[in-house]
């Protein structure tokens, strides 16, 4: 595999936990391809193929509008996260699209300092790697738990 692909997927995943750890969150919809799909859903339900979850979207325009929604209407304890992500792991590149896998936490930090695991699980991506920037296809986020103990609301 190329280097200038690996290097360019690690930095498209680093940016992006990056973005929602600094609550760029209007910046969040420009990591996916405008026909994408991104799903959160529990370990169990990706295991029996259910393509359903807490949250999809099948649309850039669809991420948008759940960030409008998230500043304008839904009212929810302030808190960010702090994800941490690795290993990356890298499958097939063909036709200009890796399947890629990495592992994840991501830290809930509330308004008052108090800090507790939110959730764990793995991504499974689909990334457009034939020009820059690289952009997810598809972005699955796979929960290790099905329980979350508050409103999903922040992207993961």
């Amino acid at each position: 595999m190329d280097n200038t692909v690996q290097q360019g997927i690690h930095e498209l995943i680093a940016a992006y936990a990056e973005c929602i750890d600094d609550d760029r969150l209007e910046q969040w919809p420009d990591f996916f391809v405008e026909n994408c799909c991104y799903l959160i859903t529990s370990r169990q339900s990706h295991e029996a193929g259910h393509r359903h979850g807490v949250v999809y979207a099948a649309s850039r325009g669809m991420l948008v509008d759940r960030i409008l929604a998230l500043r304008r209407a839904n009212i929810f304890e302030p808190h960010r996260y702090r994800h941490i992500v690795g290993p990356i792991r890298i499958g097939t590149v063909a036709d200009g699209v890796a399947e890629v896998r990495s592992n994840f936490i991501a830290v809930r930090v509330m308004h008052d300092g108090e800090m507790s695991l939110f959730a764990a699980g793995r991504y499974l991506d689909r990334i457009a790697v034939s020009a820059e920037p690289y952009r997810f296809i598809e972005r699955l986020v796979i929960l290790d738990s099905e329980k979350i103990d508050t409103l999903l609301v922040i992207p993961l």
